[in-house]
């Protein structure tokens, strides 16, 4: 329901406004943004983002991360849970470096911003991968799927 400012909110009896809407989401909490955790990969222990950023998505140490998101950075819902390994880097057009992890339980990749505290050399010494989006590995994910060229306009 899309709120005005020259009018108040109404909520009717028929409308499919619910106050319990938290109990049936089926989203978990976000994690703490200050949490400290272990890296499953190289046993460090990590602490929170020292600026930029608002979560701690790989080891700073060995550039490992961890299958928890699914469709979305942070949402914390994926049922895969296995380690991802940093297979490249590559560069941004405006100088950003980003890290590609691949899920070693179930090969979902997915692309990284490094962060303030990274070790830059180990960025460095990955592989370096031509600069791709999002929407052209879901492309190219179709197309070893099917067989076929997907249409671009049809993917998201």
């Amino acid at each position: 329901m899309r709120i005005s400012r020259n009018k108040p909110a109404r909520f009717d009896d028929e409308d499919d406004f619910d106050l319990d809407y938290k109990e049936k989401s089926k989203r978990r909490p976000r994690h703490a943004r200050q949490e400290v955790f272990k890296c499953r990969h190289c046993r460090q222990f990590i602490g929170p983002l020292p600026s930029g950023g608002s979560q701690r998505n790989h080891c700073p140490y060995c550039l490992y991360s961890r299958h928890v998101d699914d469709s979305t950075t942070g949402d914390r819902m994926s049922t895969c849970g296995a380690s991802m390994q940093p297979v490249g880097s590559f560069q941004r057009a405006k100088g950003e470096f980003v890290l590609v992890h691949r899920c070693l339980g179930c090969g979902f990749e997915r692309f990284n911003r490094i962060a303030a505290d990274d070790d830059f050399e180990l960025v460095l010494s990955l592989p370096a991968l031509p600069p791709r989006t999002s929407r052209e590995v879901k492309a190219q994910r179709i197309q070893d799927e099917i067989g076929e060229e997907p249409d671009m306009n049809w993917i998201a």
